[in-house]
């Protein structure tokens, strides 16, 4: 039975090329996000090169949620084998820290933080079972390095990335990988990419230039730590890599 790779928070930017790049290895793909119509529209076009997928709606902001949404995968494909977690969209504005309170982290700690250790808590147990799976987070740069008027998701996804590190050295050994992947880029073809073209949109001045990356690199850099294991953290651009 081939492989199966759950792409939670999947859109037409980093999302979709993940899914192309495991699905050219012949995994069959997950595709989990709020929106069915746009899940459909990715299905189709991952069938039309030949990548087996299926789209399953949800909310990623309720964690209750996912042991159903997990078991719906799982009896759908069989097994999961690696789950890729990064729905980092552009509902997850940033806000100065002057202007930060407990509410906004509250909201973003659902979909960034609590979700994400249901996720991979829900996948364990059959990863363990066969010695092998991979557990993959998507975070910004802002998790490693705090911006000035860039706050908001930075400090919850630094706790998410710290809870990657412990789980990485944790698993080592058992035949499972964790891994994350920072990005200090503008990702072409995503949503956040989209909002940044619209009038609405106003990039604050931080002092630090981000370049424009297409996500199909950053897919690369997703498959080369699934297939190398040799590292808890990939940058982008790598010269950022802690």
């Amino acid at each position: 039975m081939s492989k199966v790779i759950a792409v939670f928070g999947a859109g037409t930017g980093l999302g979709l090329s993940v899914a192309r790049r495991f699905g050219r290895e012949g995994f069959r793909v997950a595709l989990v996000a709020r929106r069915k119509e746009r899940l459909d529209a990715l299905v189709a076009r991952l069938a039309d090169e030949g990548v087996e997928a299926a789209a399953f709606p949800a909310d990623l902001s309720d964690p209750a949620r996912v042991p159903a949404l997990v078991d719906a995968i799982r009896d759908h494909f069989g097994r999961i084998d690696v789950v890729e977690y990064g729905p980092i969209g552009a509902d997850q504005a940033f806000t100065p820290a002057t202007r930060l309170d407990a509410a906004t982290l509250e909201r973003i700690s659902r979909v960034l933080l609590l979700t994400p250790v249901e996720v991979f808590r829900a996948v364990l147990p059959e990863m363990t079972e066969r010695g092998d799976g991979a557990l993959l987070m998507t975070t910004g740069y802002s998790a490693v390095q705090g911006v000035p008027h860039l706050s908001g998701p930075g400090p919850v996804m630094s706790a998410a990335r710290n809870y990657v590190y412990s789980l990485n050295g944790e698993l080592a050994g058992t035949g499972i990988y964790a891994g994350t992947l920072t990005i200090a880029a503008l990702i072409t073809g995503s949503e956040s990419a989209e909002a940044a073209t619209t009038d609405e949109f106003e990039m604050p001045d931080t002092g630090v230039e981000f370049p424009v990356v297409h996500p199909d690199e950053l897919a690369g850099h997703y498959w080369d730590m699934y297939t190398r294991r040799d590292r808890v953290e990939q940058a982008h651009p790598v010269e950022l890599t802690p």
